[in-house]
């Protein structure tokens, strides 16, 4: 079995917005477990490659399951309806291949703690 994530991140018209997707991907790489054998990026706008396309590179790799996770803190109109919509276009297209679309990274558990250890303390320097 071979298992695929697909981090889906909205895409800028910003070249580096769309590479820091990239190295995020490359991070996430490197510290995943072995559980997926392929881990790669898409975008929803503005940038290649889209979802679908992205799913479909998986695919073409091997993957017979695929992990979509996007990459968005709320749940506005692309989390409910864009990337579902897109992912569903594959599910359609490609029966034999499981691909589930994950929760949203807004929602993760982890969250909270994250934020709160990203903000300084209060007693210390401010930065230059």
């Amino acid at each position: 079995m071979v298992r695929a994530l697909l981090l889906v991140a909205h895409g800028s018209r910003m070249t580096r917005s769309n590479d820091e997707i990239r190295a995020m991907t490359e991070r996430v790489r490197e510290f995943s477990s072995d559980g997926y054998t392929l881990i790669d990026c898409a975008f929803l706008e503005l940038a290649d490659p889209s979802i679908g396309d992205g799913i479909e590179r998986l695919i073409q790799q091997g993957a017979d399951r695929v992990a979509v996770l996007p990459y968005f803190l709320a749940a506005g109109r692309h989390v409910a309806e864009d990337i579902p919509a897109e992912v569903n276009t594959k599910i359609a297209e490609h029966p034999s291949v499981a691909i589930e679309l994950l929760p949203y990274i807004g929602t993760a558990e982890a969250m909270p703690q994250l934020l709160a250890d990203m903000i300084p303390s209060p007693d210390s320097e401010p930065a230059a």
